[in-house]
């Protein structure tokens, strides 16, 4: 097929930008489409330059780009891409970003700090961007940085159904921290109403990726626990929270997250860890050396497919879910 693919009057148009483009073939066979050629290169001194090889007039135009190391990088060109879109005449363009930039920075912990998720939404809409898909936001405020639709896609159908495919009862489910318990209730709903537990954790806001896991509230004794948390980074706090429950008599641990972001050390802590296995999405690339035995990896795509479709035909990306 055409990278452009047309019903009646409207035409849908992937672009995909070059930090994830497995992720973006893919979400492309879904649709049953193919990527819209693009000259996108790095100059000398750094600058990106990006044009499209063939017309986008009129078109409903959907730009991915998966937002990893050098983040600043891939979100400049996430950028461009949009700018060149507009000035192309496309019609409507919807920002892709499975993993949103700088979402951990959504709130001013002390004075005289960014709200740098704001600032990315603004910089979304200041190119041209109408609407936006990402998936499982850190926090859901989020949505309302942006001044334009967001479709918050959320991977629990995907990964919920694997782990049920492949432990059995009695599971509980655990939450790394107490902020996140609304999300472990909406596991426990899809994994048969399983008690809950969350642990209680410090962190030093001086300190960044650093925290300690202090007990299990809960129980969890001769259970496998699904531990689950939105994204991995550098793996120390999901590590002592799997440690905290085998000290509390777990029958298991299963580390499950959407996003593996893997920095630092967290490969090393996730192999050498108690966890019987680490279950992850492919919102962010994987290279060779962050893979290991107990990973697995579960493809996004056929979620964002489904939402792009949705999104296109004017329907509802909220039927996609039951939760």
């Amino acid at each position: 097929m055409n990278s452009i693919t047309a019903t009646g009057e409207k035409k849908l148009v992937l672009v995909s930008g070059r930090a994830h483009e497995e992720l973006a073939q893919q979400v492309a066979e879904n649709l049953g489409t193919e990527l819209l050629p693009a000259d996108v290169y790095n100059f000398a001194n750094g600058e990106i330059y990006v044009r499209f090889s063939e017309s986008v007039r009129g078109c409903d135009a959907f730009v991915l780009q998966s937002h990893c190391a050098p983040i600043n990088e891939w979100l400049m060109e996430q950028l461009i891409m949009v700018d060149a879109l507009k000035r192309a005449s496309a019609k409507r363009i919807t920002v892709i970003a499975p993993f949103f930039p700088y979402a951990r920075q959504d709130k001013k912990h002390r004075g005289r700090e960014p709200i740098s998720a704001r600032l990315v939404a603004d910089l979304y809409r200041t190119a041209g961007a109408d609407r936006i898909i990402t998936v499982d936001l850190h926090t859901a405020q989020i949505q309302g940085f942006f001044d334009g639709p967001v479709d918050h896609l959320v991977a629990l159908p995907i990964l919920s159904d694997y782990v049920r495919n492949n432990y059995e009862q009695p599971l509980a489910v655990v939450s790394p921290d107490a902020g996140r318990i609304k999300v472990a209730e909406n596991w426990s709903a899809a994994l048969g109403g399983c008690p809950l537990a969350f642990i209680h954790k410090t962190r030093d806001i001086d300190r960044p990726n650093q925290t300690k896991a202090n007990r299990v509230v809960g129980d969890v004794k001769g259970r496998m626990c699904v531990l689950v948390d939105d994204m991995i980074d550098t793996g120390g706090t999901i590590v002592q929270a799997a440690e905290a429950c085998m000290a509390e008599g777990a029958k298991g641990v299963v580390i499950v997250a959407t996003h593996a972001v893997f920095s630092g050390p967290a490969v090393e802590r996730l192999k050498n860890s108690v966890a019987n296995e680490v279950i992850v999405t492919n919102t962010l690339p994987l290279s060779e050396e962050k893979v290991f035995d107990k990973l697995t990896v579960l493809s996004i795509a056929p979620l964002l497919g489904r939402a792009v479709h949705e999104v296109f035909e004017d329907g509802s990306v909220t039927s996609l879910f039951n939760i």
